[in-house]
């Protein structure tokens, strides 16, 4: 009787010990998302959909989080995000707009927080800033556009859009609205092939001028226009869905930004905002990037079909300080060129 004893004493104390085990792993899973919870304000450039499916993605992870998004182009959220600190109080928490550039401008006038991620191990490191104020997360160039109904005969340098075809037949988006679209005015402008000369040319030969991206890819792809300046991804993304236009990656090289992600120093849910940036940069993040239609700027996670990665691009750069200390006076010099379009 008393082995019986000791035998169910041993049983119940090891029955103790597993459910013990049990209990504390299931409380290491949950923790990660067990204290973070919360209100989040995400500004964001992203066209609304792909910016719901990333909150989307992360509430999976995190559903204690309330994310509420505010979307414009880039010029725009930054316009807000300065009112509000003029006001006294910056709303937003995490910030994921178009261009390095812009981040530089906020890293400068301190408003935004260093968060090292553990992710970004995995990131390229010209991609990320030194002091950890913003990381990329993904590759997006900036590509010739066309309507395969009325371009039959495919070209391969940007100066096509100065060209007798394109005259009244080219549109590209505004560098007062788009943060790609100043990127690039910077660049363009500081290359020898192109100088303010190109922009100049394109004014002579009607282009028209509009608010984003977006919009040139619908004028693209309805064959108002022949010829756009505009993001490769999104079209890839029409071409994929059976549109008549492609993508061009001309031979000079192509403008490359990074949509970075940065934390607001005055954010009201430090730990919510860290989570975040380290979701959009982890594979999850970066696997739904490469769903949605982007580049992914992670290391080993492929380009969707129709996209090149950055190794298969010639890129066009130029200097990122030079860009920031100038980007105000460059719009000044495109709103002479073209009007407050």
């Amino acid at each position: 009787m008393a082995k019986v004893k000791k035998l169910l004493s041993f049983f119940l104390i090891l029955f103790l010990l597993a459910a013990c085990s049990s209990n504390s792993s299931s409380s290491n899973n949950g923790g990660e998302s067990s204290d973070i919870s919360g209100d989040l304000s995400f500004y964001t450039s992203q066209p609304d959909e792909d910016a719901q499916k990333l909150v989307d993605a992360f509430n999976e992870k995190y559903p204690d989080v309330n994310v509420e998004i505010f979307r414009s182009g880039t010029e725009e959220v930054i316009s807000k995000i300065q009112a509000e600190q003029q006001a006294g109080e910056v709303q937003a928490d995490v910030l994921l707009v178009a261009d390095a550039v812009t981040f530089e401008s906020l890293k400068a006038e301190d408003m935004l927080l260093s968060y090292k991620s553990n992710e970004i191990s995995e990131i390229p490191e010209e991609f990320v800033d030194k002091d950890g104020m913003y990381t990329g997360t993904k590759v997006m160039a900036t590509i010739l556009a066309i309507n395969t109904d009325k371009v039959t005969d495919a070209p391969d340098s940007w100066q096509v859009l100065a060209s007798e075809e394109a005259k009244e037949q080219a549109i590209m988006p505004s560098p007062l609205y788009s943060g790609a679209a100043a990127y690039n005015l910077g660049v363009f402008t500081r290359n020898d092939e192109f100088n303010w000369e190109f922009y100049e040319k394109l004014k002579d030969n009607q282009i028209m001028v509009t608010e984003g991206n977006g919009a040139v890819q619908q004028a693209v792809a309805s064959g108002e226009k022949a010829y756009g300046m505009v993001v490769d991804y999104i079209v890839a993304r029409a071409k994929a869905e059976g549109s008549p236009i492609d993508l061009i990656y001309p031979k000079e090289g192509v403008p490359v930004i990074t949509e970075p992600i940065a934390i607001m120093k005055e954010t009201k849910n430090e730990k919510a905002a860290k989570a975040f940036v380290d979701f959009v940069l982890s594979e999850d993040g970066q696997n739904l990037a490469a769903e949605i239609g982007y580049t992914p700027i992670r290391k080993g996670i492929k380009a969707p079909e129709g996209l090149k990665t950055i190794e298969e691009m010639k890129v066009l750069n130029a200097e990122l300080n030079e860009l920031y200390q100038d980007r105000e006076a460059d719009k000044e010099e495109f709103s002479k060129l073209f009007g407050d379009q």
